[in-house]
């Protein structure tokens, strides 16, 4: 009896510590960003996790590597601007 009560408990912590996972805020992606560094090691479209043209020149600045529009940004669906509830 003891054992079954252990083991319900133990599938219950598991099953609460994912519904915790799932209720975090998700890591940002870094493709969710216009800028990407593209170079011989990045490839292409290569990293994009950079929100201004200048962060992703300060990144570059040194390797053989130069900075590009995101086009999964660029031509991706149009995101809908928050509607005005008056």
């Amino acid at each position: 009896m003891r054992a079954t009560i252990w083991a319900v408990l133990a599938f219950a912590a598991l099953g609460a510590g994912s519904l915790m996972g799932l209720a975090s805020p998700a890591a940002a992606d870094p493709y969710d960003y216009p800028w990407c560094i593209q170079g011989r090691q990045q490839g292409y479209p290569g990293y994009c996790g950079f929100q201004t043209y200048q962060q992703c020149q300060a990144t570059a600045s040194g390797q053989d590597a130069s900075c590009g529009y995101n086009p999964r940004f660029a031509f991706g669906p149009q995101r809908m601007p928050p509607r005005v509830i008056r």
